[in-house]
């Protein structure tokens, strides 16, 4: 008993230590720690630290890094951290893979754990990236390092949920999102408020800043307050004044550890590149991944359209690996589980737009394929850093490139970047050239993606601004189209409305000039020859001297007859006529192409009735379609109602009331149908009936017994008046011819004999014996007889 009450005792006091002395101990704690670390940011040396440790964070951050096995920092972490926490502006530049994610995610953990930041505070931080993959990323990297603190983080990006986003817009302190979806809540949600922001972070921040994203960004940075920490991180960082001055960063820090290092990009990448045909591109990557069939390759390359077909048409070859495609057009909900499955398989090709060139950490990448050029240099770097990322990461790239595109190796030498030249073993080249043509042929899908992907690839050759590199006249069509299986290569519609308004304006531009001339010519007291105006006149073109005499010619005609003369001669020399410029007549606008909803638009108010067929007789009276015919009340009224736009609901119920009508319509036809099938076996079964061992067509018109012998004449009579019967029977038959219906129908005996007012003593019945029976009765002439009559018959 002594020994449980001790229990309860003890018991009883750890209760009471748990209810009321941690809350305090906590809270005081808290203030202490906060106190503590803020004082040790303005120590930070970071060439001392050499682990997460090391750095003044709260032990909920720490624990966070531990379970992640982040340890160690790199160097922009190291460098980085520490001017953040000490309430810095921060232009932070590294190399691809150098893990400045949590350069800029630790800080925002810490700034809003020494400020005590709460769901009721609002909005603490926003983390704004280019693309929605990328936010993704950062989101997934938020929650493992951040897990342990009490904030709130959401992610905001296209493609998602907008009113499940609005709803909790007010409890959300880390945004990470796009611009457009935050203008978009920045506008219409009335519920988002960041004026208590503490710190923005662009992550791509030269993307960001780029023309695409120009006015979205605009807008936003107008909405943030004034005061707040800005964060810019990218491999390739933008130094504009222009840009820095948009942000309002007065003194930003910095921060690029790798400047002076001798490579932009990871020293354990290998790059190469190779040159080559546009016609032999793709056969030298179907004959690149047959031969890396066991490793993780990305291929990026420059549209939409190009990764859509490359996928399809690759699918339908079946190289013997798993194949992704991830391009802008794609459902967000696609695109997020091909990253994911990108992310988690080994032996994999993925082909992308440079949607995934910025900022993805996809683990353990072998190989990057450049299939198409890169713009320039920054988009080359940001293509290249998917792979060989962090400390001790390894891979390789591969860059194909046209002849005219091979100027871009010197830029890329000249921004230390280490490239070497690399040739194409022929042996192993395999071309699926007939493959390719036999499938567009049967599959006109396919076919079509081929068309779109041929055009689309010539426009954003078109639409480069590096002309010395990117000139799509210089690009052989013909051979690109029959690469991809197109035997007719396609319109390039594009290049011949740009060529026809070229041609235009030369013209313009030649009329006009060829009005100055004749204005100066028509000005008084110019004395100089016409050849000497037009000399003046810069015409746009080069000049042609020839070297032929000029030959005087006699003129056989009066002068003062000529009418030629006067038709170019001017009375009156004080008169200026200034021609009409060409220029500022501006062409007549071209309709812009009427839409197939504007044209349903057109024929709705003209309540023409489109694809009505009209059957007619032969007498020319259109018949009348009851299926069209509408039959239930409710139907009828709904007809009559003229009121804009369809209810739905009403609608329904005229399709369930009609439906009705239609079924019985359907079972009177079924009844039709089975009627007119009996009535065709009927009249089958009496045309084609078969024959009985008699020879009669069907058993309902009886056997035909007018080639059978008399039977009064086989029969023997047995008394004498049988013998008289038939005796005046055949005088009868000799002398009177038979009728029609005797013809057919021979009369019984009984009725021969009341015909002839013979009466009958004792007429015995018999019956009708067997034909062997009856042959067997007669004698040896009349058995001749009955033979002659039957092959007669037969006859």
């Amino acid at each position: 008993m002594t020994n449980e009450n001790n229990m309860e005792k003890r018991n009883s006091k750890k209760t009471k230590h748990k209810l009321f002395k941690p809350r305090k101990k906590k809270g005081v704690e808290e203030d202490s720690a906060i106190q503590y670390l803020q004082s040790q940011y303005d120590k930070i040396i970071p060439e001392d630290i050499k682990s997460f440790k090391d750095l003044p964070l709260s032990q909920k951050t720490l624990r966070g890094l531990k379970d992640n096995n982040y340890i160690a920092p790199t160097d922009i972490q190291r460098q980085a951290i520490g001017y953040a926490l000490q309430g810095k502006d921060i232009l932070g530049a590294a190399k691809t893979g150098s893990g400045k994610t949590l350069a800029f995610l630790i800080p925002i953990l810490e700034i809003l754990f020494c400020k005590k930041w709460t769901r009721l505070d609002g909005v603490g931080a926003i983390v704004i990236s280019p693309t929605r993959e990328l936010a993704y990323q950062i989101y997934e990297t938020l929650r493992k390092i951040g897990h342990f603190h009490d904030f709130s983080a959401g992610l905001i990006i296209g493609g998602q949920n907008l009113k499940f986003e609005k709803k909790r817009m007010d409890q959300i302190n880390i945004l990470i999102c796009s611009p457009g979806r935050l203008l978009q809540h920045m506008d219409e949600n009335p519920l988002f408020d960041c004026s208590n922001l503490q710190m923005l972070v662009l992550d791509e921040a030269d993307r960001c800043l780029d023309m695409g994203f120009e006015t979205a960004m605009n807008a936003i940075i107008e909405n943030l307050p004034p005061k707040r920490q800005t964060l810019l991180f990218s491999a390739t960082q933008t130094k504009s004044v222009k840009d820095l001055a948009r942000l309002s960063l007065s003194f930003p820090t910095y921060v690029a550890p790798h400047e002076q290092a001798d490579t932009v990009t990871p020293e354990s990448l290998q790059q190469s590149f190779i040159v080559c045909e546009i016609d032999e591109k793709l056969g030298i990557l179907w004959s690149f991944i047959k031969n890396h069939l066991k490793q993780k390759v990305l291929v990026f390359m420059a549209t939409c359209k190009q990764v859509k077909y490359t996928y399809e048409l690759f699918c339908k070859l079946r190289p013997g690996v798993s194949l992704l495609a991830l391009y802008g057009t794609l459902h967000q909900e696609k695109r997020e589980r091909i990253y994911q499955e990108f992310c988690r398989k080994s032996n994999v090709v993925l082909f992308a737009t440079d949607l995934a060139s910025r900022g993805l950490d996809f683990p353990r990448v072998n190989w990057v394929i450049q299939y198409d050029c890169p713009e320039n240099v920054e988009t080359y770097i940001h293509r290249a850093g998917r792979t060989a990322r962090g400390v001790f990461g390894k891979g390789e790239g591969l860059l194909m490139l046209l002849p005219t595109e091979e100027r871009i190796v010197e830029d890329l030498n000249n921004s230390k970047i280490p490239i070497n030249k690399i040739s194409v073993d022929p042996s192993k080249i395999m071309s699926p050239q007939r493959k390719i043509e036999a499938l567009l042929s049967d599959n006109t899908d396919l076919k079509q993606t081929a068309q779109r992907a041929f055009v689309s690839y010539l426009k954003s050759v078109f639409l480069m601004k590096n002309k010395d590199i990117f000139n799509v006249h210089c690009l052989d069509t013909d051979a690109y189209a029959k690469s991809l299986g197109l035997i007719i290569p396609p319109r390039i519609r594009f290049l011949q409305n740009i060529q026809k308004n070229k041609a235009l304006h030369d013209n313009l531009k030649q009329t006009e000039n060829a009005f100055m001339i004749e204005k100066l010519k028509l000005k008084p007291g110019n004395d100089t020859p016409a050849s000497d105006t037009e000399d003046k006149i810069d015409l746009g073109k080069p000049k042609v001297v020839s070297n032929k005499k000029e030959v005087h010619t006699l003129s056989f005609y009066n002068d003062a007859d000529s009418d030629e003369d006067d038709f170019l001669y001017v009375k009156k020399k004080d008169v200026d006529i200034e021609p009409v410029s060409i220029v500022d007549v501006k062409p007549s606008k071209k309709k812009k192409p009427i839409t197939k909803a504007a044209v349903a638009k057109k024929i709705l108010k003209k309540k023409i009735k489109v694809n009505t067929t009209i059957k007619f007789t032969d007498d020319g009276e259109a018949i009348d379609d009851e299926k069209k015919d509408v039959k239930s009340e409710l139907a009828k009224q709904f007809e009559n109602e003229d009121v804009g736009g369809i209810d739905i609901e009403k609608a329904k119920e005229v399709l369930q009331e009609e439906d009705k009508f239609d079924k019985m319509r359907f079972r009177e036809k079924v009844k039709a149908k089975h009627k007119e099938q009996k009535r065709k076996l009927k009249s089958n079964k009496k045309e084609d009936g078969e024959k009985d061992d008699f020879g009669t067509e069907t058993e309902s018109d009886g056997p035909d017994l007018s080639w059978l012998p008399d039977p009064d004449k086989v029969y023997e009579p047995k008394h004498d008046s049988d013998s008289k019967i038939l005796s005046s029977q055949s005088e009868d038959d000799s002398l009177s011819s038979p009728s029609e219906d005797e013809k057919y129908h021979r009369p019984t005996k009984r009725k021969l004999m009341e015909s002839k007012g013979i009466v009958q003593e004792s007429v015995i019945p018999r019956k009708v014996r067997k034909l062997e029976d009856i042959s067997a009765s007669l004698s040896v002439s009349e058995a001749e007889l009955l033979a002659m009559q039957l092959l007669k018959a037969k006859k």
